[in-house]
């Protein structure tokens, strides 16, 4: 499933764990530029969207406009790879963590390009070998992420495909936005149920690896396993797990 379906699937209490971090917002809103009209594609719930500026937001999924609080940005139903706007409409597009769920990832991104000047974009780097083990979940507990990535266009591909540079987004050990590498240096989380339901993840992977990795996690953390192989988190502040901002 991607996009809509997905989310109109999983997407209930989304709110619940998935909110803006304020020092990743600093670095999307600062990528934004001077732009006073943004397009927020693939907007969801509406986290990130800067408060200073007219944006309009677009989603394909009713479950996740349903959920925008009062005060949002107006949104309406659309999908990336055909956005109903003319040329050069607005001074910036953006889209955060969203890219991987569009069926056609390089047709939504030249889609953004056309309507407006500037582009902002964030996302996942997978398309180096070692980027499964950067991140311990993954490395130890979770080798069926390498099959969702599976045939998924490259970062430095949908850089190109708009003429992008890459910046490098480190993720803060106290990362108010609970997408799937946030709770880094936090394990425990990961055992809570409304922080898997908040990525879609856990729901692509299907129950039987969930429940597993909730097993050997909750056991590992009470053996004192998970503190001996990660030891070298503990004092750390921030982790370059591969998320990205591609700015056009």
């Amino acid at each position: 499933m991607f996009g809509a379906q997905l989310y109109d699937t999983i997407g209930t209490g989304y709110t619940a764990t998935r909110r803006t971090d304020p020092r990743i917002a600093a670095r999307i809103w600062d990528a934004l530029g001077d732009a006073g009209t943004v397009l927020n594609v693939g907007a969801g719930t509406g986290s990130y969207e800067p408060p200073d500026r007219y944006v309009l937001a677009v989603e394909p999924s009713a479950l996740m406009r349903s959920q925008r609080p009062p005060g949002a940005a107006p949104c309406m139903a659309g999908s990336a790879e055909r956005l109903p706007f003319d040329d050069l409409s607005f001074d910036a597009a953006m889209a955060v963590a969203s890219v991987h769920h569009w069926p056609d990832a390089i047709a939504g991104l030249r889609e953004m390009r056309r309507v407006a000047r500037r582009v902002v974009v964030f996302t996942h780097d997978t398309s180096d070998a070692g980027w499964r083990d950067r991140f311990w979940l993954s490395r130890d507990y979770l080798p069926e992420v390498t099959d969702l990535v599976a045939g998924r266009p490259a970062v430095t591909e949908l850089a190109g495909a708009i003429g992008a540079r890459l910046e490098p987004v480190p993720i803060p050990w106290d990362c108010a936005d609970g997408f799937f590498e946030a709770f880094w240096r936090r394990p425990e989380a990961y055992l809570e149920e409304d922080v898997r339901r908040g990525t879609s993840v856990w729901s692509r992977l299907g129950p039987e690896a969930e429940r597993r990795v909730v097993r050997d996690l909750r056991d590992d953390l009470a053996s004192g396993r998970w503190a001996r192989r990660n030891r070298d988190l503990a004092d750390l502040d921030e982790a370059e797990l591969g998320l990205r901002l591609l700015i056009a």
